[in-house]
């Protein structure tokens, strides 16, 4: 990987909200791109990956959000989303993409996206549901966790942020938490070096309980 590719992926996170409605879906996408109009986070791409009832997959673009320097293409996200899906997706404009090419696979790999995000995404995409997938940098903790509380009902699929933060935006989204926000896993395969969401998460909770002796 190049130092400069290295450099790209250690300040962005990677986001994956799962929902059973495609409007809402598309809700979350505008109020993402609200909070980037108010420099809460910065957006640096999006797409809308929607399943029908029969499971056919179609992927969204999102041009007219305010993003910043895309991250990855058109292309890239198809060849990401096939390369998921192990199969051919439809794009926005009916055309048919295939699982990712070689040079796309590369720069799939330069980006960091995980192999436990990829199987977890097979799993979330399933017919009826609307995956929103986000490539974020800087992002405000406090206005994304109240944002997402606006969203009940959503479910998260992935987020390479440390655990006990995705814990916190379980919790906001009203579904149960995965682990022990008392303590920070801050493993490489978890954490983006970069800010806003990839910060270690240093809260302490009421109800955390305290020290014992050894």
């Amino acid at each position: 990987m190049s130092d400069d590719a290295a450099t790209e992926q250690s300040d962005q996170t990677l986001v994956g909200l799962a929902f059973d409605d495609v409007f809402r879906a598309q809700e979350f996408l505008t109020a993402t791109a609200r909070m980037a109009t108010r420099k809460e986070l910065e957006l640096r791409d999006a797409v809308l990956i929607t399943s029908s009832d029969e499971g056919r997959v179609t992927v969204r673009e999102t041009r007219d959000l305010q993003m910043s320097t895309t991250a990855l293409s058109g292309g890239l996200w198809a060849g990401l989303i096939g390369l998921m899906l192990g199969g051919p997706v439809g794009w926005i404009a009916g055309t048919a993409v295939g699982a990712a090419s070689g040079a796309v696979t590369a720069k799939v790999i330069d980006h960091g996206i995980p192999d436990e995000w990829v199987d977890w995404f097979r799993q979330a995409v399933t017919p009826g549901s609307t995956i929103v997938a986000l490539l974020l940098g800087d992002v405000s903790q406090p206005a994304a966790l109240e944002e997402l509380r606006r969203f009940s009902g959503a479910h998260l699929v992935y987020a390479n942020v440390p655990d006990s933060l995705q814990d916190r935006m379980r919790e906001a989204l009203g579904e149960p938490m995965m682990h022990n926000t008392a303590s920070d896993d801050t493993s490489p395969a978890d954490v983006s070096a970069g800010g806003g969401f990839g910060e270690p998460d240093v809260t302490t909770r009421a109800d955390d309980p305290p020290p014992t002796a050894p």
